[in-house]
């Protein structure tokens, strides 16, 4: 075999490794379909709950027990009036 040879082998063997090379990054490169991972998804920062103080849950329990009250004098009063 002659120097020539193996060069024109070896050229042809690097030719196919580029083509083998360009096969898989094309196939790499085509958009993911579907959900992405859990691990994209989720932030950097983890998700805090937030908290009423006390005085604020005292205050909307006394709103609630306004309404829920309100709203049983009406439906106390349209009983009567429809009688």
């Amino acid at each position: 075999m002659s120097l020539e040879q193996i060069v024109a082998e070896l050229k042809a063997e690097r030719d196919r490794l580029d083509k083998a090379i360009a096969a898989v990054r094309s196939v790499s490169t085509q958009p993911r379909r579907g959900r992405p991972p859990k691990a994209v998804q989720t932030s950097a920062r983890p998700k805090r709950r937030r908290r009423m103080s006390a005085a604020v849950r005292r205050k909307l329990s006394r709103l609630m027990k306004q309404r829920w009250a309100a709203g049983k004098d009406e439906a106390e009063g349209e009983g009567e009036v429809g009688s």
